[in-house]
């Protein structure tokens, strides 16, 4: 193993892992380098040299491209690596192991077999960059450790802005390190993109802690440290007693100048980095958390110090915050919009864009087809930027806090057209887990996914991520609110509540209200209406708090319509979740279809009281 080193890394680059005293992180990276043979292997110690080699080889070997701003450059992936693929993304499954039949999986033996004969000399006429990274802040016990192995150093540089370094973490841990392995190529390249996409396969191994990604470039195939560790994480913390969350984190600003910190789960478009990102409001992570009990209370760290987002719709009346900054001198890389004269543009932004210019499909103009004859969008859907937190005004300080910060809130919201009321606190922690987490649903748009109103299941918006069966999953949540002397409340909110004739009932910037309507409640200082569903806000405070925060007026017809309890679609509702749970989860937890039948038969009582739409005032 010392020879196979010595011999490849070249004597500057063998001292830099050899500072490192673990033999067992030794051997795993010699073998990747005798299997995957790369031409050459760069050890990154998190200097500044160190990494500003990376970002200058990003740009020489042609993945990314200087833009007009200084620090700003552009990625483009392949035509059809455009998105996380699901289909290839597979659990690696030891003999007698089923996670059920929700989670993808391949026998263990069959996928390595599989990846020996893609691994074998992948990296030929490449450069292997071996980089170390912590996901949570260093020297904390919320984080994790992490080795990265990729021939892409537009991988390494995307990781080097969203993960904190790692590398004296590793020096100081030495032989006690329990760490996350990641091993990535984006194998053969024609004009700077992964050719062999049929045999892009992103597999992972909780048993031995590792991910394998290949013949793919894009982030969420390809970046180990995002949602590829965020499975390995559930897994473990399955095992020791914490959670791994698709969890935003953010601290909402009371009286007296009052920061109390709130968790939320959103699937996609429904309102989640809108959520983060609220002006006058903190942001801590925009997507991942890991949280733990802690002296009887719910701590929790953003594991990832930037953000790796969707800039689709990013506009300055929005979006001001991320706008500015993407306007401005910083290292930033966008990935897959359209560039004109050394600027970028992308679909929803506020400048006019130009007719033509260079995107993902190479030379584009408008009306441009692909083979399928499908017409070629300017920017992708799901195009990207890249960025530190701590480039935005709103980035919280205590974002590298190794203690974490107190969750004093849980929020789970969907996009949801006639049920939901637009904010509601559950009873206590089961029926908020319950009704809100493990029933969040969203309903589809017509603009990015096809048919609209089709409702998909995505309970606490982790469903693509787990690497334990459903029904557990719910019940280690459940059972970390017990021994909880401040538990945090769980509330559910829903941005995209419509009125009779097809529109929103609330303006995007109302959500501010909700915010802090939560916060008081986290601190018990506004009363609240007790529904069959939940607690609702008092007219009184919400007309107080919609003059306070946006100077606006706030009809008690407004309030009626937004915060009328829907009995019928509630029901409905829980027929569907309850059929899921029954029919497609094996290991669902009893109390599940207790809690959801409570809930029943209070909306029948209450219907049978006051009809099928029932006004605040009802329950009062």
């Amino acid at each position: 193993m010392a020879d196979i080193l010595k011999e490849r890394l070249g004597e500057e680059n063998y001292q830099k892992l050899m500072a490192i005293d673990n033999p067992e992180i030794h051997r795993f990276i010699a073998h990747y380098i005798e299997v995957c043979e790369p031409d050459r292997v760069f050890v990154c110690n998190d200097s500044a040299e160190d990494v500003q080699y990376i970002r200058d080889q990003a740009i020489e070997r042609g993945e990314e491209s200087p833009l007009a701003i200084n620090g700003h450059t552009v990625h483009f992936d392949g035509y059809y690596d455009q998105a996380r693929d699901k289909e290839n993304t597979k659990f690696l499954l030891p003999e007698g192991v089923d996670l059920g039949p929700n989670i993808n999986s391949i026998p263990k033996k069959e996928g390595l077999e599989e990846l020996a004969s893609i691994m074998k000399g992948i990296m030929k006429g490449h450069e292997m960059f071996v980089c170390f990274f912590t996901l949570g802040p260093a020297n904390s016990e919320f984080s994790i450790p992490c080795i990265q192995l990729t021939d892409s150093p537009y991988v390494a540089h995307s990781e080097t802005i969203l993960y904190r370094p790692g590398y004296e973490e590793f020096k100081r841990l030495g032989r006690k390190a329990r760490y996350f392995r990641f091993v990535h190529s984006e194998g053969e390249l024609i004009n700077n993109v992964s050719k062999n996409i049929d045999k892009r396969r992103i597999y992972i191994d909780t048993e031995d802690d590792i991910v394998y990604s290949f013949n793919t470039q894009y982030g969420g195939n390809t970046i180990g440290l995002k949602k590829l560790a965020m499975r390995l994480a559930i897994n473990r913390g399955a095992r020791e007693g914490w959670l791994t969350e698709h969890m935003l984190i953010m601290g909402v600003h009371g009286p007296d100048g009052r920061v109390t910190y709130f968790t939320g789960a959103f699937p996609s478009l429904c309102g989640k980095t809108s959520t983060a990102m609220l002006e006058g409001e903190m942001i801590i992570g925009d997507d991942i958390a890991y949280l733990r009990k802690k002296d009887g209370v719910v701590r929790g760290v953003n594991v990832e110090k930037g953000m790796f987002g969707i800039i689709m719709g990013i506009n300055s009346k929005d979006d001001p915050i991320i706008w500015e900054t993407l306007h401005r001198p910083a290292e930033i890389i966008f990935s897959n919009v359209l560039i004109k004269d050394g600027k970028p543009y992308w679909i929803g932004m506020d400048d006019e864009i130009p007719t033509e210019g260079i995107n993902h499909s190479g030379k584009w103009f408008k009306g441009k087809k692909d083979k399928e004859g499908n017409e070629i969008t300017p920017s992708h859907r799901n195009a990207r930027f890249t960025v530190a937190l701590k480039e935005l005004k709103n980035c919280d300080p205590r974002i590298d806090d190794p203690e974490g910060v107190v969750i004093g809130g849980i929020i789970y919201g969907g996009r949801d057209s006639d049920t939901w009321v637009p904010v509601e606190q559950s009873f206590d922690w089961v029926h908020g887990i319950i009704t809100k987490g493990a029933s969040l649903e969203s309903e589809t748009t017509a603009a990015t996914l096809g048919k609209a109103g089709v409702r998909k299941f995505n309970l606490m918006s982790n469903l693509d991520f787990l690497s334990i069966p459903i029904g557990r999953y719910i019940q280690i949540n459940l059972d970390f609110g017990r021994d909880l002397k401040k538990p945090p409340l769980i509330f559910g909110v829903n941005y995209f509540l419509k009125g009779k004739d097809g529109n929103y009932l609330n303006a995007k910037t109302d959500k501010k209200v909700w915010l802090k309507w939560m916060e008081l409640r986290v601190h018990g200082e506004v009363d609240a209406i007790k529904t069959p569903t939940g607690y609702i806000p008092k007219y009184e405070d919400l007309k107080r708090l919609f003059q306070e925060v946006l100077n606006k007026d706030y009809s008690l017809d407004d309030y009626n319509e937004q915060f009328k309890l829907r009995v019928n679609e509630h029901l409905a509702k829980i027929d569907r979740i309850s059929e899921i749970y029954k029919t497609k989860v094996f290991d669902t937890p009893e109390i599940l279809f207790k809690v959801l039948e409570d809930q029943r038969q209070r909306l029948i009582a209450a219907r049978e009281k006051f009809g099928d739409y029932i006004i605040p005032e009802k329950f009062k």
